[in-house]
């Protein structure tokens, strides 16, 4: 199965055409020509099955045969914040990953002890794109612009709210074992240098609960791949 983004279709559509770059890579690299099948999503949930009518690299036109519905939906939500890290490929390593296991926004985080300060989303969103068209989604995680910690916890509204960290405390749990009847899932993942303790103090007044990721030490992006797949395992998809 070859999986190609189209943003702009939508549920009524029933013949429309591939961008540009799209319907090049499909013409020329993948010998696609007219009769053949192909699926393609918007992006937002909607996949669907269709036939080519006319092959051109330039102009790739398609007639829907058939509309996917609930591909691959999950019944929770995952909202991961993360402190974008110091070499950039560990970052676009995360966002690799926890697209292809799954995971709806992903917000870059400024903490105190942030080593990157300012974060190119637009690079991140084609890291997604790839990623989300070779595990085979209809839904790609939401990129958004990098903020303040202290902004992101006050605008926050995800019904169940977690900040791992390795500050010694005697009353953190296993993030999985919370993640069980919770389904607006939000986790704060810090910075190399951990969050600062105000920032703590902070998130804990705006309703943050302070977790475990177990014994071992773990890189922010290890840590953030971590809480998207933990939700996997516990939910099951």
């Amino acid at each position: 199965m070859q999986l190609f983004y189209t943003p702009h279709i939508t549920e009524d559509d029933e013949v429309f055409t591939l961008s540009k770059d799209e319907s090049h890579h499909a013409v020329k690299v993948l010998r696609i020509k007219e009769g053949d099948e192909i699926h393609t999503t918007n992006g937002q949930g909607l996949m669907v099955r269709a036939v080519v009518e006319l092959a051109s690299p330039s102009m790739l036109r398609v007639k829907v045969v058939e509309r996917i519905d609930d591909f691959q939906r999950r019944d929770y939500k995952i909202h991961v914040a993360i402190a974008p890290t110091k070499m950039n490929e560990r970052m676009e390593w995360f966002l690799e990953k926890a697209t292809e296991v799954g995971v709806d926004e992903i917000t870059p985080i400024i903490c105190h002890h942030s080593e990157r300060r300012v974060y190119n989303c637009e690079r991140g969103r084609r890291v997604i794109l790839s990623a989300g068209k070779q595990s085979l989604k209809a839904t790609f995680p939401v990129l958004n612009e990098a903020m303040s910690f202290m902004d992101f916890i006050k605008n926050c509204n995800s019904a169940s709210r977690f900040m791992a960290h390795c500050m010694d405390e005697d009353e953190k749990i296993l993030l999985p074992s919370l993640m069980r009847d919770a389904n607006d899932i939000c986790v704060l993942i810090g910075p190399e240098g951990d969050f600062s303790p105000q920032e703590l103090q902070e998130a804990r007044k705006a309703g943050f609960r302070a977790v475990s990721l177990g014994s071992s030490r773990l890189r922010a992006e290890t840590a953030a791949l971590y809480a998207v797949m933990a939700a996997y395992a516990v939910k099951g998809k």
